[in-house]
C-alpha cells in the first residue's frame, strides 16, 4: 500500500548535473578536473614546442652515450667508458644507500633519545633537550658540512700510517684504517659463489626473507598456544636460530673471505673505502632527522595513558620491559605515521651532499650529466620522477606497516 503511494522516480534530465544537489559535486569535481588536465597538456605542448624551436627536442638518447667522467663511490662497476644511463644509477644506488644509512641511524638515535628524554634523571634529559635544540635549529647543509670538515681536519691522512713509528695506527686488531679520506675497512668476497654478484644477492636475500617469514610464523604459533592454555613458549633462541644459522651455513658454502685494506705507497690498497663524503653527509642527515624522531617518540610515549605503565608495575614487570612490551608497541600507532614524514625529508635532504662532493643523483644526473648533456628538461624530468618513485615507495612500505600495528577494534 506504501509503495503505491509512493511517488514515481524522476526521470534524469542533464540540467540535474547542475541543479540536484546529488549530482552537483560530481559535476563540478570532473570539470575541475578536465580543466586542470587541459591546462597541464596545454603547458607541456608549449614546452614541447618551444624546445624544439630552439633545435632541443625532447630525446633521452643521451642516456645511452658515453658519460665520460668518473664517480668516486660506486656500488656497481662503472667507469668514465660507461654510459649516462650507467651513471644515473650509480647515482641513484649512492642515493638510496645514504638514505637507508640515515633512517635506520636516525631511528635509533631517536628511540633512545625520546626515552631519555623522559628520563626521570634531570641531567640526561637536560643533555637530551640540548641536543635536540642545537641540532634541529641549524640548518642541516651545515651540519653536512661540519661532519664532513671534521673527518677531513681530525683524521690522520695515510702517510701518518707510514714508517717504522707510525703517528697512526690501524684499529680493530689492524683491520679497519680511518683517515681523512675516509675508513677502510676488510671487504667481504666469495671464493665459490653461486655465480654472478647478482645471484649471490639474490640467494642471500632469499635466506634472510625465509627466516623473517619463518620467526612470523613461530610468533603466531607460540601466539595461539598462549591464547589455548595461557602459557607462551620461548621463542627467542629458536627465532635467532632461524635468521643466523642458515646465513651461516650459506657464507660457508659460499666461501665468505675478507681483504685487509694495505698501504701501499702513498695511500690504502684492498678492502672497501667508505669515502669521507658519505660519512659526512650520513652523520649530517641522521644527527638532524634525529632531533624530530626524538620528539616524534616522546610524544608517542606521552600518548599512552600511565595506567598502562601501572598496570606493568602492578603485575610485577620491570620498568625496561615495561617500557619495550607495553608502552612502545602502543606509541607505534602515533610514531609511524609522523616518521613517514622524517624518512621522506631524509631521503630527498640527501640531494644536499651534493655540497661536499657526494656522488648522490643530484651529483651524477643533475649536474654533470646535464652539463655535460645539455639537456636540462629531460634530467630535471628525470630526477622529479625518480624521487617521486622513491617517495610514494617509502610511504607505501610505512604506511603498509602502520596499518599492520594499528589497533583492530571489535
Amino acid at each position: 500500500m506504501a509503495d503505491a503511494a509512493a511517488p514515481p522516480s524522476e526521470a534524469f534530465r542533464l540540467s540535474m548535473l547542475i541543479y540536484d544537489s546529488r549530482y552537483r559535486s560530481t559535476t563540478i569535481q570532473i570539470v575541475v578536473l578536465i580543466l586542470f588536465l587541459l591546462g597541464f597538456f596545454w603547458l607541456a605542448n608549449n614546452a614541447v614546442q618551444n624546445l624544439a624551436a630552439l633545435g632541443k627536442p625532447i630525446n633521452f638518447g643521451f642516456l645511452s652515450q658515453t658519460s665520460g667522467y668518473d664517480i668516486n663511490q660506486t656500488l656497481i662497476e662503472y667507469d668514465s667508458t660507461y654510459s649516462h644511463g650507467r651513471a644515473t644509477m650509480v647515482g641513484l644506488l649512492n642515493t638510496l644507500l645514504v638514505a637507508f644509512m640515515g633512517c635506520v641511524t636516525a631511528t635509533l638515535i631517536g628511540l633512545v633519545g625520546g626515552v631519555l628524554r623522559l628520563s626521570n634523571n634531570w641531567l640526561v634529559s637536560r643533555l637530551v633537550t640540548l641536543y635536540v635544540e642545537i641540532f634541529r635549529n641549524v640548518p642541516v647543509l651545515l651540519w653536512i658540512i661540519v661532519c664532513m670538515l671534521s673527518i677531513t681536519s681530525t683524521l690522520p691522512g695515510p702517510r701518518a700510517f707510514r714508517g717504522d713509528d707510525p703517528e697512526a695506527s690501524m684499529i680493530l686488531f689492524g683491520n679497519v684504517a680511518a683517515t681523512n679520506r675516509g675508513i677502510y675497512v676488510p671487504q667481504p668476497f666469495f671464493e665459490s659463489g653461486l655465480g654472478s654478484a647478482g645471484m649471490n644477492f639474490l640467494v642471500m636475500a632469499a635466506v634472510i626473507i625465509a627466516g623473517i617469514f619463518f620467526v612470523r610464523w613461530n610468533n603466531k604459533r607460540a601466539g595461539e598456544i598462549q591464547v589455548q592454555t595461557g602459557d607462551r613458549p620461548n621463542t627467542f633462541w629458536v627465532n635467532f636460530a632461524a635468521m643466523t644459522v642458515p646465513f651461516i651455513v650459506l657464507m660457508f658454502v659460499m666461501g665468505l673471505s675478507f681483504e685487509r685494506p694495505e698501504l701501499r705507497g702513498f695511500n690504502f690498497k684492498g678492502g672497501m673505502q667508505i669515502q669521507a663524503p658519505l660519512i659526512g653527509v650520513w652523520l649530517g642527515l641522521s644527527l638532524y632527522t634525529g632531533t624530530y624522531i626524538v620528539e616524534i617518540v616522546r610524544s608517542g610515549i606521552l600518548s599512552v595513558s600511565k595506567g598502562q605503565s601501572e598496570a606493568a608495575a602492578a603485575l610485577g614487570i620491570r620498568p625496561g620491559l615495561t617500557m619495550s612490551l607495553v608502552i612502545l608497541p602502543q606509541a607505534l600507532r602515533v610514531i609511524i605515521p609522523q616518521l613517514i614524514s622524517q624518512y621522506l625529508n631524509l631521503t630527498k635532504n640527501s640531494s644536499l651532499g651534493v655540497a661536499v662532493g657526494y656522488a648522490d643523483l643530484v651529483a651524477t644526473l643533475g649536474t654533470t650529466t646535464l652539463n655535460q648533456s645539455g639537456r636540462e628538461m629531460e634530467t630535471i624530468l628525470l630526477l622529479m620522477a625518480i624521487y617521486l618513485t622513491i617517495s610514494l615507495t617509502i610511504s607505501g612500505v610505512m604506511n603498509w606497516y602502520n596499518r599492520s600495528v594499528q589497533l583492530v577494534g571489535r
